[in-house]
């Protein structure tokens, strides 16, 4: 990816959303990795609600608790639509968004062994 015009692919979901034995926000990687995109990162937040108002994560007593994900991706606009397009109903997603940015950087991370 080179600096300039880009989209932003946000996926909000939960941290117990599940496809299987799998966590989704880890399908979710995955799959964007094998479909060439730029990078994803995977967000946990503190506490949250969404469209059926259920209040997730922070509860005092939650021996497990369900904190709201958002999985990031920032690449071109044909690339983020095949993605989103992989997406099925029975996927646990909340809310996907899209918006404009401007990418300054890409990569600039040297491995260290």
């Amino acid at each position: 990816m080179i600096p300039g015009q880009a989209l932003l692919l946000r996926i909000y979901t939960d941290e117990n959303a599940m496809t299987g034995d799998r966590r989704f926000f880890d399908i979710l990687v995955e799959r964007a990795r094998s479909m060439g995109l730029a990078g994803a990162t995977v967000l946990r937040g503190l506490r949250g609600f969404g469209a059926s108002s259920t209040l997730h994560g922070g509860q005092p007593f939650d021996l497990v608790p369900n904190l709201p994900v958002v999985v990031e991706i920032v690449d071109e606009e044909a690339k983020l639509k095949a993605f989103i397009d992989t997406l099925t109903p029975d996927d646990e997603v909340g809310l996907v968004t899209l918006e404009k940015v401007e990418v300054v950087r890409y990569g600039g991370h040297r491995r260290r062994f």
